[in-house]
């Protein structure tokens, strides 16, 4: 395998871009297009709630052309399913043949991921996948990357907006992942090796919304911090 043509799933966050930056050091693939679902509603990264904007300077930093999927707000699974199957095989026509994630040890989401694109005949690729959360945090703040919380589950309103740094780990409240790998809060990195510049931004207003969940039942909250 040799400079496969890959999309790299982008959502703009910590383990995006760490998965990015090992992924842009293995020859065996050569990175075309930044992949990104963007709610057409609210003109924001989905389930993130960055804006478009900044998701642009950060692909144009980077230097990776930025692959906009643009979704409407809560589709239900089949329209994303629809929207997903649509691009991406307008991709693989393109000469597309892996896309990569930076999942770390969701196993649903990636079998879920896996089967999907192998009934297109697109491979998926996991550069963190099973490594240690506390290390994969360690190692991003040590490469020098900085990144912003923008999005953190109800209870977690104090971490919402603060920049990850060394003491972020020991304040995390018992049985958070370090990562946020089960949905406990969303970031946006802003510099770093893999940037040519850093990425300017405000601090907005602070938000909470709630969303069905998507296993039924309550209603799931989440603050955001607006980045402007």
């Amino acid at each position: 395998m040799n400079n496969q043509p890959s999309v790299f799933n982008w959502s703009g966050g910590k383990d995006s871009t760490l998965a990015l930056h090992h992924i842009l050091q293995d020859e065996n693939f050569d990175v075309r297009y930044l992949l990104t679902t963007v709610n057409e509603a609210y003109n924001r990264v989905s389930m993130h709630g960055v804006r478009e904007s900044l998701l642009t300077a950060q692909a144009e930093s980077i230097g990776i052309p930025l692959y906009q999927i643009r979704l409407p707000e809560s589709p239900e699974m089949k329209v994303y399913e629809d929207h997903m199957h649509k691009h991406l095989t307008q991709l693989k026509s393109a000469g597309i043949t892996h896309s990569i994630f930076g999942d770390i040890f969701l196993e649903d989401l990636k079998a879920y991921r896996e089967a999907k694109l192998s009934e297109m005949g697109l491979k998926a690729v996991f550069p963190l996948w099973k490594r240690d959360t506390t290390e994969i945090l360690k190692e991003f703040i040590g490469l020098g990357y900085k990144t912003i919380v923008v999005c953190a589950k109800e209870g977690l309103e104090d971490f919402c907006g603060r920049v990850i740094d060394d003491s972020f780990i020991a304040d995390l409240p018992p049985g958070i992942d370090p990562c946020g790998e089960n949905g406990e809060f969303h970031t946006f990195v802003f510099d770093g090796p893999i940037f040519k510049r850093p990425v300017d931004f405000t601090i907005g207003e602070k938000v909470f919304r709630t969303y069905p969940s998507p296993v039924g039942g309550a209603l799931a909250g989440y603050w955001y911090i607006d980045l402007i």
